[in-house]
């Protein structure tokens, strides 16, 4: 299977200015190929191709006085580029809708640029990049296997990385005969159906008093100054630094949960929908839901575990995790309640992971697979080439 080891990467004054020139270039490659692409689709023609558009948007482009420059970069860099977005327009145009287009790069997000192949050479001290030189790199650990391709990523807080595609062995843990249920939220991030409790981390919610003051910051600084270049990245350097915390907090809780548990059972979640709630909007974002089921997913592929997703219509706040019945509609106000057939004092919460652990049981049993309404199955897309640097 293919994993993705990253690596904080340390390029001198110099190489951060070559690094520079060839994410503009692969930057304004891609958006050149993506614009001939969507004139292709709103004159109805058909879709010509990465090797056409390879040939159109860079050996073309650089005959010419406004592209010249295209060929102080690595060819190989440019060529990926056109790939990727080749692979991104094909996806969009035959996934009907399901798959979001691809969109223009802006030179104040994320950079990255990639090469495959024997062209990612690795040394003692860090990777050899073309036209780039002998990258530094902090080996945190080394890589299992030689790399298939390499990515160098600038965020937008400044931070250089060097990520590597690496084939490597599934690794199994020893199996065993454990099953838990998860119930998301807000008052708790998740409720097990042991009854345990773990508390959300709100890291956005506590660095909100500097956010607002870095924010307000911006105001009044002239467009393009260094200035506001410098109030930019304040801005995005205290984002990244929450993202990181919260994912550091959610890495930790699915590795344990896989860890300790053959099969995990989720609720299929409409996080996009609850979102448009302008009250519950940053705490659902704050909270993670749908990054600690991506980090499942993948986990529990990687391991050899079961997760199961269940339809979010089940209605699992609302039945007797005892004995089924269903009685009267509960309110979101009630967090504990008595079941009026037989007797069970319930709280709401880790009555509903109980449910949902029964209904993804059940699922298994009878297998239907526990394929909700929305069309999102239990055995969902775990995306294994993504970035797991910290699964380990």
């Amino acid at each position: 299977m293919l994993l993705r080891y990253r690596y904080r990467c340390q390029p001198t004054p110099g190489q951060r200015i070559a690094l520079a020139q060839a994410f503009g270039c692969a930057r304004v490659v891609w958006n050149d190929a993506l614009a001939l692409s969507q004139e292709f689709y709103r004159q109805g023609e058909k879709y010509p191709g990465g090797t056409a558009l390879m040939q159109r948007c860079i050996t073309q482009a650089k005959r010419t006085p406004e592209r010249s420059w295209l060929g102080d970069v690595s060819a190989s860099m440019l060529q990926q580029s056109v790939r990727d977005l080749d692979k991104a327009f094909r996806n969009w145009w035959n996934g009907k809708g399901k798959v979001r287009a691809p969109r223009f790069k802006r030179r104040s997000n994320a950079q990255s640029i990639r090469i495959c192949g024997k062209e990612s050479r690795t040394t003692d001290h860090g990777v050899r990049f073309p036209k780039v030189g002998d990258l530094k790199l902090r080996w945190s650990r080394d890589l299992p296997a030689p790399p298939t391709s390499l990515t160098i990523i600038k965020d937008t807080r400044g931070r250089y990385y060097a990520s590597f595609v690496v084939e490597v062995e599934r690794p199994k843990l020893q199996a065993n005969s454990k099953a838990v249920g998860l119930d998301l939220g807000l008052t708790s991030l998740a409720v097990t159906s042991d009854g345990e409790k773990i508390s959300p981390p709100r890291f956005l919610r506590s660095a909100l008093k500097r956010l607002r003051r870095l924010q307000r910051n911006l105001k009044g600084k002239v467009k393009g100054s260094n200035r506001l270049a410098k109030a930019k990245r304040r801005v995005a350097r205290l984002h990244g630094k929450i993202a990181d915390r919260r994912l550091d907090v959610l890495h930790k809780l699915s590795t344990r949960l896989i860890r300790e548990n053959q099969t995990v059972v989720v609720e299929d979640l409409n996080v996009s929908g609850l979102s448009k709630n302008r009250k519950m909007a940053r705490s659902i974002a704050d909270a993670g839901w749908r990054l600690l089921r991506g980090l499942l997913e993948y986990k529990a592929e990687l391991h050899g575990r079961a997760l199961r997703v269940i339809s979010r219509w089940e209605p699992t706040s609302q039945r007797c995790s005892a004995c089924g019945d269903r009685g009267c509609k509960k309110e979101l106000a009630v967090r504990s309640w008595t079941c009026p057939a037989c007797g069970t004092e319930h709280d709401r919460d880790v009555n509903a992971a109980k449910n949902i652990l029964a209904a993804g049981l059940a699922a298994r049993l009878n297998g239907r697979g526990a394929e909700s309404k929305t069309g999102v199955p239990a055995s969902a897309s775990t995306r294994l080439d993504r970035e797991v640097c910290y699964a380990s």
